[in-house]
């Protein structure tokens, strides 16, 4: 009995009769860390089932160029308002990728890339690259001794793999962005070895993983986590957390009411009110991208919209509830006003967006004008004094300029997504935020 105590496994004893059966845990792992290790892991199965997604079935190769059709809404918490271009990343010790961007002037652009844990590790624009901001990149493991082509500016990354996300906002010229889109390239120098994605069985948002993500924690662990500087402690916590599952099927089980009594519930309420600051029923993400040590953030972020990029080049503000403290939806009309002075445009050097999407899938919602955001080059028609008031509704009324109108599901719950692009400093320290969402009765 020592020698089993000392490997800290936990113990189910039976004592007394059939009339006093109680079941005692010695605690070598605390339900607290089966919650936070589930957390922290699941930012990265987010991440590999994007990974599936993004393969599976869709012809895409690493270190190729996905030019996504601008304006297209088919994806989760899609940005209609630039040109997408997507790729995956790979490189080794003898090889790299060559990146060529175009020059773009008077426009919005980056290239966001991350790594295997939705991290941020660069932003290639004008703000971050002043003396280089478009020509050639190349993308090489940090450390290799990769010949590159003279010129090519480096960018040393940890991961052998990461996602490439180049932006290019369409303004009111979808064809000049178009333009500039198609001449992102990417091309290998090498033939990179890369690791098969990893088989983790498919999940939804609405139904997430149980005890089962800690079954793949050891290869899940093997991508480094450079960019949280608590990695080593949180990895042992979810290896201890991880052998005290796979030693019985009475811990996995009790894994499992955990995860689902305790740890799902607790996620999603961080994930929609916590994850940021809050304020007039909108959550802004001021921490996103690159999370310092806050994990409970980052697996929010990969959770709500995949991909985050940094505070400093977007900050998202997420409305579930309305000024009514009650959840968006259930046929409800919404009212949200910007006076003249709170008008989003005048508290950016880039641009905004607004969109809808449906909750908890984050897709947008399909409806009769096909319309699922607003932005600063949208038609408006604005108040007399100069505000703007939009209007979020499953039914448009006739007291409305239509082209204010948002429409909204007919009973289904959604949320509303507001981007900041280059925002100012008042919007970074949470000193500007939206008006609530006020129901119209």
């Amino acid at each position: 009995m020592k020698k089993i105590l000392s490997l800290g496994v936990v113990l189910l004893i039976v004592l007394g009769s059939c009339q006093q059966k109680t079941q005692q845990k010695e605690v070598v792992v605390t339900d607290e860390e089966i919650i936070d290790s589930y957390v922290y892991l699941l930012s990265r199965a987010l991440v590999v089932r994007q990974e599936q997604m993004d393969f599976e079935g869709t012809g895409l190769e690493y270190n190729t160029i996905k030019y996504n059709e601008a304006g297209k809404a088919d994806f989760v918490n899609p940005n209609l308002d630039v040109a997408y271009m997507e790729a995956w990343i790979a490189v080794d010790e003898n090889t790299a990728v060559i990146l060529e961007v175009p020059e773009i002037k008077d426009r919005y652009f980056t290239v966001q890339l991350l790594d295997g844990w939705g991290e941020v590790v660069a932003n290639i624009n004008d703000r971050n690259f002043p003396a280089h901001p478009y020509g050639t990149f190349a993308i090489k493991l940090k450390g290799s001794q990769v010949e590159l082509p003279e010129g090519a500016y480096p960018i040393d990354i940890q991961n052998r793999k990461v996602k490439m996300l180049a932006r290019v906002e369409l303004q009111d010229d979808l064809e000049g962005a178009v333009a500039l889109q198609k001449q992102f390239k990417v091309t290998a120098v090498g033939v990179p070895e890369i690791s098969p994605i990893i088989g983790f069985p498919k999940f939804t948002n609405k139904q997430l993983p149980e005890h089962r993500l800690f079954d793949f924690a050891e290869e899940f662990l093997r991508t480094p986590d450079t960019q949280m500087p608590n990695a080593d402690s949180l990895q042992a916590k979810v290896n201890s957390v991880s052998d005290f599952v796979g030693r019985s099927d009475e811990n996995a089980a009790y894994a499992d009411s955990i995860i689902k009594t305790r740890a799902w519930p607790e996620f999603i309420q961080f994930a929609t009110t916590k994850a940021g600051a809050f304020e007039n029923g909108w959550l802004a993400t001021l921490k996103a991208g690159n999370y310092y040590g806050d994990y409970w953030t980052r697996t929010s972020a990969n959770f709500v919209g995949i991909w985050a990029n940094t505070s400093k080049e977007v900050v998202y503000f997420i409305a579930a509830k309305g000024a009514d403290d009650q959840p968006l939806g259930g046929g409800k009309r919404y009212r949200l006003t910007f006076t003249p002075d709170n008008l989003p445009e005048n508290h950016v050097n880039g641009f905004w967006s607004v969109i809808l999407v449906d909750f908890p899938g984050y897709r947008v919602v399909e409806n009769e004008l096909g319309r699922y955001n607003f932005n600063d080059y949208s038609a408006f028609e604005y108040g007399k004094d100069g505000s703007l008031t939009l209007y979020i509704s499953p039914e448009y009324d006739s007291d409305w300029p239509k082209s204010n109108w948002l429409p909204s599901p007919e009973k289904a719950a959604f949320n509303l997504t507001l981007r900041m692009y280059v925002p100012h400093e008042e919007v970074l320290n949470g000193k500007w935020f939206p008006a609530g969402l006020e129901v119209i009765e």
